[in-house]
């Protein structure tokens, strides 16, 4: 997997059709400002996880459109040689703001906002869109079932059940950042640095004359990382009592601990609990137990409730493909364009439903956090704007505005970060350890009733007065 391969032609057909139009009316030079927003979060859970920076970098640094790739748009007819011209000498002046990767993030606030030339503002779309929405998506209900497992390790195990090699690869890398300790694709733990886990599969017991047989070689294999999978034909009858008997005749002579067993069916919390007593009783109270088999953070929850005596899980599909609620919906809109003095002019959508009616402006998102550190609410504002805190903040609604509330005793972090000014790029990507703690770190400083599953605690994202009053205005006359 190249990471660094070109992605110029990862977009849609109509961002090339738009742009070549935008060169024929003489728009080339004319600056836009784009957004990336989301309208609600995954599961119907209280926050997201900011995902996928990291690897737009690595794909706008090296953009650009290929003799092949000019060559195949001529094929189609469609474009003119001018346009043709424009892109074979494609590069970026765009200043790119987005939030940094392990950040809670928050409905309709922007996550990314690109100011440029309209036509490479509209050329990065699809790339922009497809990567931070599964990133964000799988990184999202990683954190979700990292949260559910109250401190057990979850190894990613999804890469078979990925949709495609890149959901893979880049899936474990949002999932780690997540919380996930390990991957169990070997390329996304050789390319990021994530540890990579595996045990056996069930193919590996059945390919021996005997489960003893399988169970002995592989300790003798693999004596400082043994782990058993102990459900191929019987788990309390068969299973545990010959992984006892290796760890017995093979380990113990040698002068080795056993790593652990995993159950891959069953009722995992009777089993697992039998299980436990079976490996106290032989001397391996340090032998731990593994389960998987088609979790998501629900079972890990009741499992957990139930008493099971599981102390890691393997998750694969439902964390993957994020089965439950597959899609992460951002959506990229435009929210202003430069008047020929500098000014900006105010850009909005309207619609029927309310929800997806725009936020105007090139704008900023800060984060509002109280003596304690813990984030109270976001205000987005005007890009010239700036928060002070000193005298503390009113809030309120954007909706419902009788809602208002004055924060004392706070302070205001900005969370829209320069990316790219102009092209040129200004921000390291910090280290993927370094993502995921920073992840946690934001994640605990979340109310718990913004984290629970069901039902959390709405968190406000609210617009500054100067902001709300364009928008306002901007909706009247737009309306008339």
């Amino acid at each position: 997997m190249d990471v660094k391969r070109n992605l110029a032609t990862m977009t849609d057909f109509y961002e090339l059709t738009m742009s070549a139009g935008y060169l024929d009316e003489g728009y080339q030079d004319k600056t836009a400002v784009f957004d990336m927003f989301f309208r609600r979060v995954s599961d119907g859970g209280g926050y997201a996880i900011m995902a996928g920076l990291a690897t737009f970098i690595e794909a706008v640094d090296n953009l650009r459109f290929t003799r092949q790739d000019i060559d195949y748009l001529r094929s189609t007819g469609v474009f003119s040689e001018r346009f043709l011209d424009y892109l074979k000498g494609f590069s970026l002046h765009c200043s790119i703001w987005a939030i940094e990767e392990g950040m809670p993030i928050f409905p309709h606030e922007p996550i990314v906002t690109v100011e440029g030339p309209a036509i490479e503002c509209q050329l990065l779309e699809t790339l922009l869109l497809v990567t931070f929405n599964h990133q964000c998506l799988i990184a999202t209900k990683a954190n979700r079932i990292v949260r559910s497992a109250l401190g057990r390790p979850i190894m990613e195990f999804g890469a078979r059940r990925a949709q495609g090699y890149d959901a893979a690869y880049y899936g474990a890398r949002a999932a780690f950042i997540g919380g996930c300790g390990s991957t169990s694709n070997v390329m996304a733990a050789r390319d990021f640095g994530i540890p990579a886990s595996g045990t056996m599969a069930h193919s590996w017991v059945q390919m021996f004359p005997s489960e003893y047989d399988a169970f002995k070689k592989y300790a003798e294999l693999y004596p400082d990382a043994c782990v058993l999978l102990v459900d191929t034909y019987n788990v309390l009858k068969r299973g545990v009592p010959t992984a006892i008997r290796v760890f017995d005749e093979v380990l113990k002579p040698m002068g080795k601990r056993p790593k652990g067993i995993r159950i891959d069916s069953g009722d995992i919390a009777y089993l697992s609990k039998k299980a436990r007593g079976m490996l106290d009783a032989a001397g391996y109270p340090d032998c731990t137990i593994c389960a998987s088999n088609s979790l998501d953070e629900y079972i890990v929850r009741d499992l957990i409730l139930q008493g099971a005596r599981v102390d890691s899980f393997g998750i694969g599909e439902n964390m993957i493909t994020a089965k439950s609620d597959p899609v992460f919906g951002g959506v990229y809109k435009l929210a202003a364009v430069k008047a020929a003095d500098g000014s900006y002019i105010p850009k909005m959508k309207l619609s029927e439903t309310a929800e997806k009616m725009t936020i105007p402006c090139l704008k900023k998102v800060w984060r509002i956090y109280d003596a304690d550190g813990k984030a109270m609410a976001d205000l987005i504002t005007v890009a010239d704007e700036t928060v002070d805190a000193a005298n503390g903040i009113t809030l309120f609604d954007p909706v419902e505005t009788w809602k208002q509330r004055t924060y004392q005793n706070c302070t205001a972090k900005c969370l829209s970060t320069l990316i790219y000014e102009g092209g040129r790029r200004v921000y390291e990507s910090p280290a993927l350890g370094d993502i995921k703690a920073f992840c946690a770190e934001q994640v605990a400083n979340l109310w718990d009733e913004v984290r629970r599953f069901e039902n959390p605690h709405r968190y406000y994202v609210d617009l500054s007065q100067k902001l709300w009053d364009i928008r306002s205005a901007l909706l009247k006359e737009l309306s008339k």
